[in-house]
């Protein structure tokens, strides 16, 4: 290698190693990006438009056999008035089923020996109505084709969708008035937003209703939905300027 050409080498080599030396103290010197970050919360409300309703029958007899035989016969007379109530067949499950037996009463003088004396089955299911106003000639029919269990009624919405996007909507214009608050407080200017970040939310029905199959047998049931409100949360990160 020629004298000019080693030199020329050592010059770029020289250069190369002074950049790398400037950058990492350039980079250190730009000031970091100041933010405000806030939270938001929304909520958005409606009538419920459906409701869930958990029913069975619980029969006893001296045999399982004969206590199985009792309950499926009283348990197709429950399907048949769901049906006829115009509950359709997507809309109906068995949520549980057991056979148990039934023990003479507590002997204290012979606490391990209680014999059985008989069985129970249950059989309980889970139905979807999905008309409001049919809720109180359902539950009727149900007591009067043999269902003497009732687990309760509990109301939801078939469609949270347009619900969400409300409560999100709300939740954006919640955390942009904190956030212009908190800038006005502190004397400085809002920029961009730099993230929007979803939160965890909540979906709050009404309450379940509870009741004694007895209390339904006289007249159809008066029922009210109330109002399910969900609610949903974000953060927002904004750049000062």
């Amino acid at each position: 290698m020629s004298v000019p050409t080693q030199s020329r080498v050592l010059r770029l080599a020289a250069l190369t190693v002074l950049a790398l030396a400037i950058s990492p103290l350039a980079n250190a010197q730009e000031p970091p990006v100041r933010t405000i970050v806030v939270s938001g919360t929304g909520e958005a409300s409606a009538v419920p438009d459906q409701a869930q309703v958990s029913a069975g029958v619980v029969s006893q007899a001296a045999t399982a056999e004969a206590a199985l035989d009792a309950n499926t016969a009283a348990m197709e007379r429950v399907f048949a008035a769901l049906e006829a109530a115009g509950i359709e067949e997507r809309n109906i499950r068995t949520s549980n089923f057991s056979v148990s037996p039934e023990y003479e009463p507590y002997r204290q003088d012979n606490p391990e020996q209680r014999r059985i004396i008989g069985y129970q089955v249950s059989n309980q299911v889970t139905a979807i109505v999905e008309e409001i106003d049919e809720l109180g000639e359902t539950l009727d029919a149900l007591v009067r084709s043999g269902a003497n269990q009732l687990n309760g009624i509990s109301f939801s919405i078939s469609d949270p969708k347009p619900l969400e996007q409300e409560a999100r909507r709300a939740a954006v214009q919640d955390a942009i008035a904190k956030a212009q608050t908190l800038a006005e407080a502190a004397g400085v200017t809002l920029g961009q937003i730099l993230s929007i970040q979803e939160g965890g939310g909540g979906y709050q029905p009404p309450g379940p209703i509870f009741m004694r199959a007895e209390a339904l047998s006289a007249a159809p049931v008066p029922v009210a939905p109330g109002e399910s409100t969900l609610s949903v949360s974000v953060s927002l990160t904004y750049a000062i300027q």
